[in-house]
């Protein structure tokens, strides 16, 4: 007899929950039926596929295609949601992920974000970043190093040098001599090679080779280059692949960067190829997710905060982070943007809890400044201004400043002062001095210590959730096209997850 699956299921069930957020959304729009139809067998219904999906990561934080194939054949709650349809295939499901879902689930997103948080009234202002180093799907050893390339590169140009200087050897009777240079182009190279042959006779398709063969002086020289030639195009591929911001990939994962990860299953401590996952979090929920290949958190502040304004059309005020966040760079950001300094930076610790290294009257910045403008050491001796210098991998034009010592060389307060031989030169940056004083401020205070409070329970919660809970711990996609479609579904079952959680408190409290 044909039962109603409706009501077999109990009334607390997470499919109830889902299906009351997915019901105020207009999937259709992002769905986009018209756009992919064809000749042949109708496609699957499009919505009914995103419900399976979406409900599958929902409900276990991961799911492949062939674990979605399955609940929807065993699963009353899925075929609740079918509505009768059947089962769909896992190739189905996959073919579905990457040609229509993967253009799309930002806006699911943001759609999925937008029902949700207007009904548990969620505060937009506080937003708690936190950011990960997750595996990629990408082989152990297929590490490729830029600096490698880089300087095997410039050992293969001295070799042609030389190559080049015995060519010319060979060709001066035709009164013709090639170009040497620091550094050759792959064209050029070509070229040479063939006008190398038109100018000796040397017919490469006629070259020999194996035992008993003797290869002529043209063969040997032609292949050499030949070989050169290859090995510089292999460099430049490399170069380019890792680009400017990386200084490595993987041959199996081209988007993957050799990172340090906190848990080595290797167990040798060595570099893995990875991601770094960065999560915004508001009220629990997920409001704001990125992808990027630095293994530094501070270049991954500022692509996190413009996300959060596209798809909410504004800045949080009080974006608290840990210690991987705060530079001079995203301080700078956050005041061009009305957002408050609540990113921890690097000293942040010892200057709070070490009050010996934090009222230390040999460290430069607790110099006092006399009247002159000039900072003072313990000893009395004025340190003068020598010059400013840029700061590396800077972009906002930040510098710092060089003062060297008047006279150490009589100080009795030297040995405690420095361990330089001559006269002690320090380095200042009062703009960076006076955010820091600032941020320290923020986060010492009662309102800064609630939000550090809050940033370790939700950030570093919704993480512990994804990745130990439900085990998510390395990519199964590779690129980080595939990477970001797989964070999106997760990011949407983890929000409709903790929805129906905070729905079943808020009834049980009632």
């Amino acid at each position: 007899m044909p039962l109603e699956i409706s009501k077999i299921i109990e009334i607390s069930d997470p499919v109830y929950t889902f299906s009351e957020v997915l019901n105020h959304i207009d999937l259709k729009k992002y769905l986009d039926e018209g756009r992919h139809r064809r000749t042949g067998r109708p496609e699957y219904d499009s919505e009914k596929l995103l419900r399976v999906i979406l409900f599958a990561f929902m409900e276990n934080g991961y799911a492949s295609v062939r674990q979605i194939e399955k609940m929807c054949k065993t699963d009353i709650r899925f075929m609740w949601l079918l509505d009768g349809s059947p089962a769909p295939s896992f190739m189905t499901i996959d073919n579905f992920m990457n040609q229509k879902l993967a253009g799309t689930i930002d806006e699911i997103f943001i759609e999925i974000n937008r029902y949700i948080f207007a009904q548990a009234d969620v505060d937009l202002n506080h937003v708690y970043i936190d950011g990960t180093k997750i595996a990629a799907n990408a082989n152990k050893y297929s590490w490729v190093w830029k600096k490698s390339s880089v300087k095997n590169r410039q050992k293969t140009f001295g070799k042609v040098t030389a190559l080049l200087e015995e060519m010319n050897q060979v060709i001066v009777t035709h009164g013709v001599r090639f170009g040497v240079r620091e550094e050759y182009a792959i064209e050029y190279l070509e070229e040479i090679m063939d006008q190398f042959v038109s100018l000796t006779g040397f017919d490469p398709q006629t070259k020999v080779r194996g035992r008993g063969h003797h290869k002529s002086t043209e063969q040997k020289l032609y292949e050499k280059l030949a070989e050169y030639t290859e090995k510089l195009k292999k460099y430049a591929e490399h170069i380019r692949i890792c680009g400017e911001d990386r200084n490595s990939y993987s041959k199996t994962d081209h988007d993957a960067t050799f990172m340090r990860m906190k848990r080595d299953y290797m167990g040798n401590d060595q570099l893995l190829p990875g991601y770094n996952i960065q999560l915004g979090t508001c009220d629990e929920f997920i409001a704001v997710y990125d992808v990027k290949q630095y293994a530094s958190d501070m270049d991954c502040f500022k692509p996190l905060m413009e996300k959060f304004n596209r798809q909410y059309g504004k800045y949080p005020e009080y974006p608290v982070a840990d210690a991987g966040y705060g530079s001079f760079d995203n301080y700078l950001f956050c005041e061009e943007h009305g957002m408050k300094k609540y990113m921890k930076f690097t000293m942040f610790k010892k200057e709070t809890e070490d009050e010996e290294y934090r009222d230390d009257p040999y460290r430069a910045v607790n110099f006092p400044i006399n009247e002159n403008g000039c900072p003072v050491c313990p000893g009395g001796k004025e340190f003068h201004y020598l010059t400013s210098r840029p700061v590396r991998y800077n972009h906002y034009g930040r510098t710092e400043e060089l003062w060297q010592c008047e006279d150490c060389s009589a100080c009795p307060l030297k040995p405690e002062c420095c361990k330089c031989a001559g006269n002690r030169v320090v380095q200042l940056n009062e703009e960076l001095t006076m955010m820091h004083k600032e941020v320290l401020g923020n986060l010492n205070c009662v309102h800064g210590a609630l939000l550090r409070m809050n940033r370790s329970i939700q950030s570093e919660g919704a993480f512990g959730t994804i990745k130990w809970n439900r085990a998510y711990t390395r990519a199964r996609r590779r690129g980080i096209s595939g990477l970001m479609l797989e964070i999106s579904m997760i990011s949407c079952g983890f929000n409709l997850h903790k929805y129906h959680l905070k729905k079943l408190a808020a009834s049980a409290a009632a």
